[in-house]
């Protein structure tokens, strides 16, 4: 019977455990992360940086072109009257080349060398792929801090809820007191009523509460993709092991955007090499790369040419110095943007340790104000049995030990949200 009864005691606390699931803060950030909707751009983001580079590396390969050509001209090249006379007495008529001309033709290009510009053009495309990517990364941890403030109200609204009806159980038992004593004669109707409204407001006040905490919620399962129902959120705890290293990804930005700036400035620099290349033309028409027959005969001829090409634009000598410049300005701003996060990060940084250092001190002294406002409202209670005080006092010191509860209650939340605020501002 023993052994039976211990198995279905484990059998209990297996069904117990299973259906009062539980979900810490840390779990509540990365399931809101994963169902952000901005984390679908991660994707694309790398799609378009593949399709670019794709892009970038076919300008190696050769390019052709295909055309159709039909002129009409008013002058062609000739003989000289004299040479076709001469040539006409010998038989052989010569027409010179007509005013009308055709052709059909593929005309093929091969880069041997570009300067380094697909080079820097590949840098460019991963150097704005990864501020857009940063930028990214910039709008998901914002998520994190909307998710943790939400999370903590629940944890202080609940905790309202919590203290306020163990208060509210205080006042329903001295409300019993007070009703027995109006029995006996020895309390009044109105110290009843004065009990019984102040149990009400309080019940109104728990009421509140817990819409708040359904409110919450419900901004807590829009964030993370899921029911909050039967879940209990764990409050963290206050330990705070942290370093003075700051791991924003907004630094991260800074430093992607100052890279493709250089990037860009790259570009300017190759755009002012040469260019050395490959080239065919090949055609079917007329007149051909031979005049002298084309002259003779007008009939069409397949012609081919090739050869190698040097190309040299100096355009670029005229405005790099001013690119140069504008580069370093840009820059030069970035980094002001920069040194401007820090330093508010830096202020804000010192402003939570402030905070968390001032909580710890006021938590040191609430288990005692707390201990010393219930013993009061204990001596309170007996003094209203032996008729010293009214109900009016007893009232006051039941506030007083409840505003005492709730302050402890809120130091301690507030000292792990502040904690949590601070790992925000380091990214830790």
């Amino acid at each position: 019977m023993n052994r039976f009864f211990f198995l279905g005691l484990l059998l209990v606390a297996q069904v117990f455990q299973a259906n009062s699931s539980t979900l810490t803060i840390e779990e509540c950030v990365s399931k809101a992360e994963a169902n952000y909707p901005a984390i679908r751009k991660y994707a694309p983001l790398q799609s378009t940086l593949d399709i670019a580079l794709s892009d970038i590396n076919k300008g190696w390969l050769p390019r052709i072109g295909v055309y159709g050509q039909l002129t009409g001209q008013n002058v062609v090249p000739s003989f000289p009257s004299a040479l076709s006379n001469i040539m006409t007495q010998f038989g052989q008529e010569m027409k010179g080349l007509g005013k009308i001309q055709y052709k059909v033709g593929v005309d093929v290009n091969q880069t041997i060398w570009d300067g380094g510009a697909s080079k820097v053009q590949r840098e460019i495309a991963r150097s704005q792929n990864d501020v857009e990517s940063s930028a990214l990364d910039v709008e998901l941890y914002n998520v994190r801090q909307r998710v943790e403030n939400l999370y903590f109200a629940v944890l202080l609204a609940n905790e309202q809820i919590s203290q306020s009806t163990t208060t509210l159980n205080l006042l329903n038992a001295n409300l019993e007191r007070l009703k027995a004593m109006l029995r006996n004669g020895t309390a009044m109707q109105s110290d009843v009523d004065m009990v019984e409204a102040q149990a009400l407001e309080l019940d109104q006040v728990i009421i509140q509460a817990r819409f708040a905490v359904e409110s919450y919620k419900r901004g807590l399962e829009l964030f993370i993709g899921e029911s909050l129902n039967d879940i209990e959120l764990v409050c963290p705890d206050d330990t705070l092991n942290l370093s003075n290293d700051n791991r924003r990804p907004e630094l991260k930005m800074f430093e992607k955007r100052i890279a493709a700036i250089r990037a860009s400035q790259s570009l300017s620099d190759v755009s002012s090499m040469p260019k050395i290349g490959l080239f065919a033309q090949s055609y079917y028409g007329y007149p051909g790369l031979n005049y002298f027959n084309s002259m003779i005969n007008r009939e069409m001829s397949f012609n081919i040419i090739g050869g190698v090409k040097i190309s040299w634009n100096i355009d670029s000598f005229y405005t790099k110095k001013n690119s140069s410049r504008k580069t370093t300005a840009s820059i030069e701003t970035i980094n002001a943007d920069r040194d401007l996060f820090l330093f508010n990060t830096n202020i804000q940084t010192t402003s939570i340790k402030e905070s968390i250092s001032g909580l710890r001190s006021l938590i040191d002294n609430d288990a005692k104000i707390v201990a010393l406002r219930s013993n009061v409202r204990k001596v309170a209670e007996s003094q209203l049995e032996n008729g010293i005080i009214d109900t009016t006092a007893l009232l006051s010191k039941i506030t007083d030990e409840n505003i005492a509860k709730l302050n402890g209650k809120y130091h301690q939340i507030k000292l792990v949200q502040e904690i949590y605020n601070l790992k925000y501002t380091l990214n830790q």
